[in-house]
């Protein structure tokens, strides 16, 4: 049976800032005192969220509730359909977050499976917990993609990521993965700063000068908004 691993709870700061912004944004990083160095090679990240038939997960983070969730998958890489992947329940409680994670092994969604058999076959791999998760949030809603860069400094407690080429695929109402028709979204960067509760004072004394303004946004509440409409 596939069992769960849990991340501890931690702090994450983001900054939003305009794609021109980039190159300004790695000099301040390779720059700064805290000594951060690149943890991992780039790569793609790629995510499909899930939610309620209500969207209760959109609405939670819209209306600021203190306790929230989001259900999706992530696989990394160029592959335009999952494969090795893992089924993933970030949670939050007031500023602290952690998540439930649930490996899923192999090729999903082969030659063009609907949604209903790529859905079935991740809850296959799932334990109880996980296949509740998803019963509770049955809803393909976007997939969204984008390329990130990794830092972590010396003494590995805090983490920094740079997130670009944020793009959108709206899965409303299709029985079919979209994999390829592009939703319209604007083109930001997300820098992410993230770290155990025991240094957020310091964290908040060593990242004073970033100079961008912090920001609660959400990469799953933009591109529902960006396929609503709205």
């Amino acid at each position: 049976m596939n069992i769960s691993n849990s991340s501890l709870p931690r702090y994450e700061i983001k900054f939003v800032a305009e794609p021109l912004e980039c190159q300004r944004i790695l000099n301040w990083l390779r720059q700064h005192n805290s000594c951060l160095e690149m943890e991992y090679p780039d790569r793609q990240v790629n995510n499909i969220y899930f939610d309620s038939l209500n969207h209760n997960s959109y609405c939670e983070n819209i209306y600021g509730s203190s306790s929230k969730s989001k259900v999706r998958f992530r696989w990394y890489g160029d592959s335009q359909e999952p494969q090795n992947g893992s089924l993933e329940i970030k949670c939050k409680r007031n500023q602290l977050n952690w998540k439930l994670i649930y490996k899923v092994k192999g090729e999903l969604g082969k030659n063009g499976s609907d949604w209903r058999t790529l859905c079935s076959e991740i809850r296959r791999q799932l334990p109880a917990e996980g296949r509740q998760w998803m019963e509770m949030n049955p809803l393909p809603v976007l997939i969204n993609r984008y390329k990130r860069k990794y830092f972590v400094s010396r003494d590995e407690k805090i983490r920094v990521t740079l997130d670009t080429d944020l793009d959108i695929y709206d899965q409303s109402r299709k029985p079919f993965p979209n994999y390829t028709s592009k939703s319209n979204l604007p083109k930001v960067l997300v820098l992410e700063i993230k770290f155990p509760r025991e240094l957020r004072d310091h964290v908040v004394h060593m990242f004073g000068d970033v100079p961008w303004r912090s920001s609660r946004f959400s990469k799953y509440v933009s591109g529902f908004l960006s396929i609503n409409g709205r």
